[in-house]
């Protein structure tokens, strides 16, 4: 099940640019929208590490109007790729990568890291498959069959002995399992915390999200895991096809970012040049 970097790249690319997203976003929050105003897009190396995105001859800036710059060639082409892929409107709610360097820059909350680290960590008390149902059988055997692998993988690769729970007093865990994961997100630097707390939003699960950070699951099963409560129902009552794709879409879509996010972040790794490569 353990994806190398070239496949989650791949994926995650597929999901960011998935066309009926852009076309049935801009549709349904058409107040949420400009024009836009630009004709292409790129990337500009301004020193050190520092990369800048370009839209025509502007070069981009943050809702606080600070420079937009990322330490990484391979995110500056994503968000410039990110950019490109607006078409008559730009629609803010499908540009992931962009939303998540913004945050990173102006930094609106004042967090710090260990704000984000204790976040994700408390986060577990209501961590989505840990909560398993009480009132149908049919449904906890679904949860059984999909949700505790995933929990017994967690445990042996986290060394914790996190337990779940059908029951309103909540999961069990110690405070050497939170100590465990706390350290664990501290390991990483601000900007990839940030796509940490991103994806958890997204899933309500830091279990989830660290399964797909480690590759152990791509975003689209991960989607499906923290949507399986709601996926049994729709399987007895039927679904609102349109409705509820678009739904699974964008989070897929809001997943993969955050995921890429973390990645490139978290990673020294740079893009290099064919004539730099031949060299």
């Amino acid at each position: 099940m353990k994806m190398n970097n070239l496949n989650i790249f791949t994926q995650v690319v597929k999901l960011l640019n998935t066309k009926n997203i852009l076309e049935t976003s801009t549709q349904v929050r058409k107040y949420a929208v400009r024009k836009r105003f630009y004709r292409t897009t790129g990337i500009l190396h301004s020193g050190g590490d520092k990369y800048e995105i370009t839209l025509d001859q502007r070069k981009l800036k943050t809702p606080n109007g600070k420079l937009f710059t990322v330490d990484n060639e391979a995110l500056a082409l994503a968000i410039a790729a990110e950019w490109d892929a607006q078409k008559t409107n730009i629609v803010p709610s499908t540009m992931h990568l962009t939303a998540l360097c913004s945050t990173v820059i102006d930094n609106p909350n004042h967090l710090k890291n260990t704000d984000i680290a204790d976040y994700v960590t408390n986060y577990i008390e209501t961590d989505t498959v840990l909560f398993q149902s009480n009132d149908s059988e049919e449904l906890y055997k679904v949860q059984v069959q999909e949700w505790d692998p995933i929990i017994e993988w967690f445990n042996k690769r986290y060394q914790t002995q996190i337990l779940k729970t059908r029951f309103i007093d909540g999961p069990e865990f110690s405070d050497n399992d939170k100590n465990v994961l706390r350290k664990h997100l501290l390991s990483y630097n601000f900007s990839s915390l940030i796509g940490f707390m991103f994806a958890v939003d997204t899933l309500k699960s830091p279990i989830l999200t660290l399964a797909c950070v480690d590759r152990y699951l791509t975003p689209e099963r991960a989607v499906l895991l923290t949507r399986l409560e709601e996926e049994f129902q729709l399987g007895h009552w039927g679904r609102v096809e349109w409705a509820h794709d678009l739904n699974q879409q964008e989070l897929q879509a809001r997943l993969a970012a955050a995921i890429l996010f973390i990645h490139l972040n978290s990673s020294s790794s740079k893009i290099l040049s064919k004539s730099a490569a031949m060299q």
